[in-house]
Parts: C-alpha cells; sequence; structure tokens
C-alpha cells in the first residue's frame, strides 16, 4: 500500500509537470513568485555551488520560519560550513538576503517534482538537509534517503489537524517520518507525536521563535507613523483572518466614543485582502487609511489599514496591546512570540491549538488573556486602555515570557552536533592541509 501510494504520488508528478508552468504563471500574477528567478522553482540553480568543503541545506518556508532558524543558520555557517537556504515566498527570500547574506546563499525551494528536485540535489549535493517546522514534501524525503543524505527536522511542530490526518494513514506516514534521522521538536507534545507517526529519534528544545532577533522596523516610517498619530489612544488586531475584521471593526466603533481619538491599527494576515477589507469598514462609516497607498493616519482616521508585507514590527511598535487573529474565526491561532517579544501584551481567542505551549505560558504569567466574541473583546480593550497600569503589567509578563522560553537554540544545536561534527571537523582537516601544503 505504501508502494503503490509512492508510486501513485511520482506519478501525479510527472502527468502534472507539463502543468505546472501556468500555475507557476498564475502565482506569479498574484505576486506570490520573483518572475527573474523562476529556473530556481525547476531545481535549476542561479548561483555555484562555493567549492570546496561540505554544504548543508537549510529550509524554511516563509518569513516566520525564516526568522526561528536564522540564529540557526549563523551558528552553522560561524563553523565554517557553506549553507544554501531556500525558501518558498517572496517575502521570506527578502528576508534571507537581508538578513543571513553574509552566511547564507538563498534559493528558492524546488518544486516537489522528481527532475525539479534531483536537479537541485545534483548542482548544490548538500552534505546534511536541516528542514524547519512541519514541512513534509514526500519525493524531496525520497530522493534525500536514496542519496543517504541525514535529514533532520528542526522546531518541529504538527497541528491538531495535521496530526489526526497523518494518524489515519500509519504505514505512509512511518514510510516517511522514519527518513529522518532526527526530528527536534518544539513540546512535548509535538515529540510524542512524531513518534508515534514513526520518527525513530525525537528530542526535545522548545520553540526557536523565542530565541530570535525581535521584528525589524523601518525607523523612517516608524517616527513618520508615531509623529502622525501622537498620545491617541490605540490598539492593534494583528494576523487577523476572514470574520475577525468586523468584530475589529464592531469593537472599535463600540469604544471610540469612550476613547476620544482612539485609533486601531489593523493587520491582516493577507494583505492581497486590503482592498476588500478597506470597503467592509468603509461601508460601516469607518474613516480608513491604508499603508499599501502610502497613506497616513490623521485625527478623522478610524483604521489604518496595515495591508503591506514585512511591516508587522513597525505596526506593533505602534501599540502596548494587541489583539492576535486566526483565535476567534479561525482556528489554530498565530505565533504570539513576535509581540511578546516587543513588550506587547497579548488577546486571543481561545483556537490556538497551534501555539498551544506559547499561549499556556503567556496565559499563566499574566502577558495575555483569552476573549471569546466582540462583547469580550470590547471589554478587556476597554479596561486596558483606562488603566496603563495594567497595559505596563501585561507587557512586562508578556516579555518574562519570552525570556523563560529561551534556550531551545542551544538545545538544537547539542541535538544537531552529532551530524554536524563531522562536517566540521572536516573543514578543519581541510585547512590543516592547506597550510601544510603552503609551507
Amino acid at each position: 500500500m505504501t508502494r503503490a501510494a509512492f508510486a501513485a504520488y511520482r506519478l501525479a508528478g510527472v502527468v502534472g509537470y507539463p502543468f505546472l508552468k501556468p500555475y507557476v504563471g498564475w502565482r506569479v500574477a498574484r505576486g506570490k513568485e520573483d518572475r527573474r528567478r523562476l529556473k530556481e522553482r525547476y531545481g535549476i540553480a542561479g548561483m555555484t555551488r562555493p567549492e570546496p568543503g561540505p554544504l548543508v541545506w537549510i529550509h524554511a518556508a516563509s518569513v516566520g520560519e525564516s526568522a526561528a532558524v536564522a540564529p540557526l543558520v549563523r551558528a552553522i555557517a560561524a563553523d565554517g560550513l557553506g549553507v544554501v537556504m531556500t525558501t518558498g515566498t517572496t517575502t521570506s527570500a527578502r528576508f534571507v538576503e537581508e538578513r543571513l547574506a553574509e552566511c547564507a546563499i538563498h534559493q528558492y525551494v524546488p518544486l516537489d517534482v522528481r527532475p525539479a528536485v534531483r536537479r537541485f540535489l545534483d548542482h548544490w549535493r548538500p552534505d546534511l538537509a536541516i528542514v524547519a517546522e512541519s514541512e513534509i514534501w514526500p519525493l524531496t524525503i525520497h530522493e534525500l534517503s536514496a542519496r543517504r543524505i541525514p535529514q533532520i527536522l528542526v522546531n518541529a511542530r504538527l497541528s491538531d489537524r495535521s496530526f489526526q490526518r497523518w494518524k489515519g494513514k500509519p504505514r505512509l506516514a512511518e514510510a516517511l517520518f522514519e527518513n529522518f534521522a532526527q526530528v527536534v521538536a518544539q513540546s512535548d507534545i509535538d515529540a510524542e507525536r512524531f513518534r508515534l507517526l514513526g520518527a525513530p529519534a525525537v528530542t526535545l528544545a522548545g520553540n526557536l521563535k523565542a530565541d530570535a532577533d525581535p521584528l525589524p522596523a523601518d525607523r523612517a516610517l516608524l517616527q513618520q507613523l508615531e509623529a502622525a498619530i501622537g498620545q491617541r489612544p490605540r490598539f492593534a488586531a494583528i494576523s487577523t483572518h476572514p470574520g475577525e475584521e468586523e468584530i475589529v471593526a464592531e469593537v472599535h466603533a463600540r469604544l471610540k466614543g469612550r476613547h476620544e481619538g482612539l485609533l486601531t491599527i489593523l493587520v491582516p494576515r493577507h494583505v492581497e485582502r486590503g482592498a476588500a477589507i478597506a470597503r467592509m469598514l468603509a461601508g460601516k462609516g469607518l474613516v480608513v487609511k491604508r499603508r499599501s497607498l502610502d497613506e497616513l493616519p490623521d485625527q478623522g482616521t478610524d483604521v489604518y489599514l496595515g495591508d503591506t508585507m514585512g511591516e508587522l514590527g513597525v505596526y506593533l511598535r505602534l501599540s502596548e496591546i494587541a489583539f492576535i487573529g486566526k483565535s476567534i474565526t479561525g482556528q489554530g491561532g498565530q505565533n504570539p512570540i513576535e509581540a511578546a517579544m516587543l513588550s506587547t501584551g497579548i488577546l486571543t481567542g481561545r483556537y490556538v491549538q497551534n501555539f498551544r505551549d506559547s499561549y499556556q505560558r503567556l496565559l499563566r504569567n499574566g502577558g495575555a488573556r483569552l476573549v471569546r466574541d466582540t462583547d469580550t473583546l470590547a471589554a478587556q480593550l476597554d479596561g486596558l486602555l483606562l488603566d496603563p497600569m495594567q497595559r505596563m503589567a501585561m507587557a512586562g509578563a508578556a516579555l518574562r515570557s519570552v525570556g523563560e522560553m529561551r534556550g531551545a537554540l542551544d538545545r538544537t544545536l547539542l541535538a544537531l552536533d552529532p551530524f554536524v561534527h563531522p562536517l566540521r571537523l572536516s573543514v578543519s582537516l581541510e585547512r590543516r592541509g592547506r597550510v601544510v601544503a603552503g609551507r
């Protein structure tokens, strides 16, 4: 059955390969692909492999995962190892090129079809493959295993939905997960899930995002917005999903009469929805300014819509309190560590199972509070806007919670050492040989 499933997956890749070009073209039209570098998605390298010496391939799907593994990338490169880092989005590509260019070569991850994966591996010849979080690509896993390249999953997590899906296909799950030489899990629950699905070696390290750098912010833009907003009371609603923007709009309408000059900073998870959200807000009688149109809030602005990518660090620095979405009308929640790291108190709905451990600590310490609906969100915000001491206490508790979560990087490096040390030794011997040859 497992062999048949793999064969069917490979066959689907072969049959579907001619149709990938229109699909990738559609993604280009939506701004999800870099037109100049499309060949990389087909495994055709955009740069040469650094020679000589071992090379580590590190993959992170998007910006959040890239930020989480950035300290790990720097640590591996500091050992003298070459690093090629792949991502799957244009924003994560910019992140890597801006913040890791000195220690890693960026490429877009190849599509999970045999020709693309084989071209990629033939060119880069990695000695070790490290994948962040929950990127499971069957054909890539199979090709790495066939070449006897160790595969390691770091900062690994499995959502409730993903775990149930894999648990329903136990033989297929085991056939995939048994290929990982090491799984370094975020939490006890994640670790146990990977063991149950057949991963042979699992360790617990915690969440690498707690050891990452704070989100960056364009200083000039931040100062410009701070000057435009002045001393107005404000709150942020970030990473919102459909249905939650309507809740935030209703909360603003209820509170604006109680808090003169109230400004809501609304940052949807998917910025391409910006125009539709702006129309909805205007339909409710709210005055909206949009960052994507280079607009600034004025004294008459109700909602400042942060419909841009890569500027969350700016928006979070503008408010002491933030509601984090995908938690009331959505399912699973969004990462709260980025907000907590910037001393932001957090309000969240109940559906945060994908970040269960982080939220449990934040709630226990008082850095986060639960809300159920429009009424409870409005009530919590009303109290916090009236009481700066409460806001300060929440912000401090959020930052303290991040401090308690730190240490995952050291534990991850320890788990990786049996695989990295031989490569490090190879570099050392090679350098010694060059010194001897030069005498």
